[in-house]
């Protein structure tokens, strides 16, 4: 007895359009054909439907299914690379779970980077965005530190935060006095944090996070994240200096420094 597309698809469970989609990938063979032209499928046809759907139920790709007759593979070895496959996406899902359960234990906008839910309500639009910006170009070290600085230096977030565009030398020079002592304290707990490790192509992208950090941050702050680092880093001869100058040729250092546009790059995590 043949039976039609119709009635194969409600034996195996499955719809006339998966079937038609199984014969154009070359899962399922075509069937003869009565002088009508219609097709007459028999049982080899069902008993080949019904394992490709327990194979789908073990989660394997068609794909896989396809090749798994002509790989030279065994079932055996087929199922293992499967398992392990199983076995990584499960453990990226519990991670997955876990960062969920942190940004709602502590109620954190979900463009939160993991690990710094904790922390979220110290971050501002702008220091989020540095963050994001920072896991594309430091290793899982320098994220570390920052993750700690985060939660360890909030002294000076305040003040940086409400600094207006239009704030006054004394006020710049108030706020980044404040940060210097911070800057300096974060560097001898965080060496890395001077120098952080850049690969070739990282390095390259120091430029784009201290454009980041001037559109992020108003010209006030962008002034003094200047400033603070200039203070943080000057020799005790210089400490006398409050404008931001402490260079051997009395010039601000541009923006653009390789370190400072680190440290900027770092503000989030250290108020500045």
């Amino acid at each position: 007895m043949a039976w039609s597309t119709r009635r194969l698809a409600q034996l195996a469970g499955t719809t006339v359009k998966t079937i038609r989609h199984y014969h154009s990938i070359g899962l399922l063979e075509e069937p003869d054909r009565a002088g009508n032209g219609y097709k007459q499928y028999e049982t080899a046809h069902l008993v080949r439907l019904l394992q490709i759907a327990r194979l789908r139920e073990l989660g394997m790709p068609l794909a896989d299914i396809a090749e798994l007759e002509t790989s030279g593979e065994t079932f055996t070895q087929t199922l293992s690379t499967l398992d392990a496959q199983l076995a990584e996406s499960i453990a990226r899902s519990q991670e997955l779970r876990a960062e969920i359960a942190e940004l709602l234990r502590h109620d954190a906008e979900a463009d939160v980077p993991a690990g710094f839910a904790s922390v979220a309500d110290a971050l501002t639009p702008a220091d989020r965005a540095i963050v994001m910006i920072s896991e594309r170009m430091f290793d899982g070290q320098g994220m570390e530190d920052l993750r700690e600085i985060a939660a360890d230096h909030q002294e000076a977030d305040d003040a940086f935060n409400a600094l207006p565009s239009d704030a006054d030398e004394e006020e710049i020079d108030a706020v980044a006095a404040d940060l210097a002592p911070v800057l300096r304290t974060i560097h001898e707990e965080h060496p890395g944090t001077k120098n952080p490790p850049l690969g070739p192509e990282r390095r390259s992208s120091l430029p784009d996070l201290t454009q980041a950090v001037t559109e992020l941050y108003n010209p006030a702050q962008v002034e003094v994240l200047r400033r603070a680092y200039v203070l943080a880093h000057e020799s005790p001869a210089d400490t006398h200096r409050t404008d931001g100058a402490g260079c051997s040729d009395d010039r601000p250092r541009p923006v653009g420094d390789r370190a400072q546009a680190t440290d900027q790059g770092n503000r989030p995590d250290h108020g500045a």
